[in-house]
């Protein structure tokens, strides 16, 4: 953590040249916000969803956390770098562990890892898997992996960091409008695009040996990004057992504030799972806004946000969603002995939603759209949410 916070101070100290006034009020007053009018020079300022004193400063200049797959920019301080590069899962087996946390993307059977490893130093890939453009996010203060499209009305977006965060969140813009979007929600607050709503994709973060058993075809991000960076240390030492970091808000006392948690929003419902209660459990059929849904679990992941190390911290275990119905039918699941089965026909299934034995061998469940997320974000973002366990 102290290395995170030295990075934070020593690139506040940047400055970048004045851009021209815009024509509202200087929404900034007051605001300790990183470098509002230096390479702003399209945002829309006027156009907000937000009070703009729930913006803080992270320390970094727009793109002083480089995504991966921008367009060279003018006003950014740090590199440009270039598109994506990916391996063999045979090549990643040269200096990624079995429990080595990877983000995991397949659209239209292209199958995608994206190590933390590497996210954690970029927080953004702006990739196409399966024909579709996507931006692969992490925020590290969160604990938040999500991907969207990032193709807005038929007009291809590319994302990069503000420097900026909100409720400790990622606070992301675009190359076209230079619009602020929420990574936590994938909502733009700043600009032009006010209001739109990226597209979500479903993925999982697993261990990586569990995305090579499943997917030993898939590729894998590489460790080439054309920047210099500590690929697989941990600049967050300690964090999830810790306070949020510029988190303004009380937290939600339900849990601990970086508790891991599988939150889904389905037909207007927000739920969270608690990572304890879903280990011990396994596998929890639940009901969310009228869908019919089981909440997986299995162990075999590292934290990124634990020792210094990524591949040296503990097993946090991961969780995903997925809905029970399957042609018509609405199966319950159950853990024995280690195996996830159906009570229906007994088929046996893994992490992934496959069915790996059984009647239904080489069915797949509906992912769900959830992700595994900090408590304290998930109930900033979603304070009516429902904690699964909870009396009452």
């Amino acid at each position: 953590m102290r290395q995170l916070i030295g990075l934070i101070v020593c690139l506040s100290l940047f400055t970048l040249p004045a851009a021209a006034q815009n024509s509202c009020d200087d929404p900034f007053q007051g605001v300790a916000i990183a470098f509002p009018s230096g390479p702003w020079t399209k945002t829309d300022f006027c156009q907000t969803s937000i009070d703009f004193s729930e913006v803080r400063s992270g320390g970094p200049p727009p793109n002083g956390i480089p995504p991966i797959g921008f367009p060279e920019q003018p006003h950014l301080l740090m590199e440009a770098l270039p598109g994506p590069v990916f391996e063999s899962i045979a090549t990643a087996e040269t200096w990624l562990q079995p429990q080595s946390p990877v983000i995991a993307l397949v659209i239209e059977g292209d199958a995608r890892a994206y190590p933390l490893a590497i996210l954690t130093w970029h927080e953004i890939v702006n990739d196409t898997v399966g024909g579709i453009p996507v931006a692969v996010t992490f925020c590290p203060l969160c604990n938040a992996s999500i991907v969207f499209e990032r193709q807005v009305d038929g007009v291809e977006l590319y994302f990069g960091t503000t420097g900026n965060l909100r409720k400790s969140d990622l606070i992301m813009w675009d190359d076209q409008t230079q619009s602020w979007w929420q990574q936590f929600t994938g909502e733009a607050i700043v600009g032009s695009y006010t209001g739109t709503q990226l597209t979500m994709l479903p993925s999982q973060v697993v261990g990586f040996a569990q995305f090579a058993a499943q997917y030993p075809d898939g590729q894998v991000l590489s460790r080439e990004t054309g920047a210099a960076r500590s690929y697989g240390v941990n600049p967050y030492t300690g964090y999830d057992s810790g306070d949020p970091f510029l988190f303004d808000e009380a937290v939600d006392p339900r849990l601990r504030a970086t508790e891991r948690v599988l939150g889904a929003l389905l037909g207007g419902e927000a739920v969270a799972y608690p990572f304890p209660l879903l280990q011990a459990q396994q596998v929890i059929n639940d009901v969310i806004g009228e869908e019919a849904v089981v909440a997986l679990w299995q162990g075999g992941v590292a934290s990124a946000l634990d020792a210094a190390r990524i591949d040296e911290s503990r097993d946090v275990g991961t969780a995903a969603l997925y809905s029970r119905v399957l042609d018509g039918q609405t199966l319950t699941f159950s853990a024995q002995d280690g195996v996830i089965r159906d009570d229906q026909t007994g088929s046996a299934w893994n992490l992934f939603g496959q069915a790996t034995a059984g009647e239904l061998q080489g069915r797949q469940l509906q992912p769900l759209l959830a992700g595994t997320h900090f408590w304290f974000a998930w109930a900033a973002f979603k304070p009516e949410t429902r904690v699964y366990g909870e009396a009452g």
